[in-house]
């Protein structure tokens, strides 16, 4: 990453819009995948009705994957392999279609992620997004003004839920997250929702390699936070991340990177212990 005081990704128009522009780099590989799902069903003497019946998936879904519009689903890549006898060709390329299907901007945050030694957060509107299950991501993608395609909530839904890979790592990097209560009492989707969302917090909250805190809404001095942050401590450099009204932004300068970790060591002292957040985790689950 190139070394700058602050790097601006601005938001564009809309998510589809954003989404639109992200496609350019990756659509070549999937029209070369679309091709050859195509060429394969042809072999096989099937149409796009009959495949998409035998795979249980629609011909307006096929039509997009065979012209390379959409990247196709693990479950799709699956069946397929089997309904045309592909010998192992799809599966080849699962991985590549996985990347191509992520955004540009989630795709360099999980390769950050990936080479990270320890990762820290704090977020006093939502929860964090590796913490989130799928059901409190699409809630919060279905808020989002203006309103996104369902198309693309479920790809932003799917984006989410892939950077957990990192929590199965090993070495293990260490991690750490600060949420402010009101961000646990706030039913986003509803009790069912957050009763999931809780549940989750604390299995993930008893691994080794994490500590989750909670900033009690009772404190009368509170270190001024500037809205959510992510620290990353990668083998020769520490940056930041930190996103706003649709903007992201890069910081990569050791002192500006300083601030921001002098402001998350101030929250992490005055929230909860681990231990005393997890129990007033546990308590919330029960009220639910």
């Amino acid at each position: 990453m190139a070394e700058a005081e602050q790097v601006e990704q601005p938001a564009e128009l809309d998510e589809e819009a954003r989404a639109r522009a992200e496609a350019e780099g990756t659509e070549p590989l999937l029209r070369a995948i679309g091709k050859i799902i195509k060429t394969l069903r042809e072999n096989a003497r099937l149409t796009q009705v009959e495949f998409g019946a035998a795979i249980g998936y629609g011909v307006e879904q096929v039509s997009s994957v065979e012209r390379g519009r959409r990247a196709p689903k693990k479950q799709f890549i699956e069946a397929a392999e089997r309904v045309l006898k592909a010998n192992g060709v799809l599966k080849a390329v699962q991985d590549d279609i996985d990347k191509a299907s992520l955004s540009a901007r989630v795709r360099e945050i999980t390769k950050i992620e990936a080479e990270a030694v320890e990762i820290h957060e704090y977020n006093p509107i939502v929860v964090p997004g590796l913490l989130q299950t799928e059901t409190y991501a699409r809630t919060l993608y279905r808020m989002r003004r203006p309103l996104l395609a369902e198309e693309i909530i479920e790809q932003r839904v799917a984006e989410r839920m892939s950077r957990r890979v990192v929590f199965d790592r090993w070495p293990a990097p260490i991690m750490s997250f600060v949420l402010d209560e009101a961000v646990l009492r706030r039913p986003v989707g509803g009790k069912p929702v957050m009763k999931g969302q809780c549940e989750r917090l604390l299995n993930v909250g008893a691994m080794r390699n994490v500590e989750i805190q909670v900033l009690p809404l009772g404190l009368e001095d509170v270190a001024e936070t500037h809205g959510m942050a992510i620290l990353m401590e990668l083998k020769d450099r520490k940056i930041a991340f930190s996103e706003a009204q649709g903007r992201s932004f890069w910081f990569t300068k050791r002192p500006e990177v300083r601030e921001i970790e002098a402001r998350y060591g101030i929250i992490r002292a005055q929230a909860l212990t681990p231990r005393e957040s997890l129990e007033f985790i546990e308590k919330l689950l029960g009220e639910t």
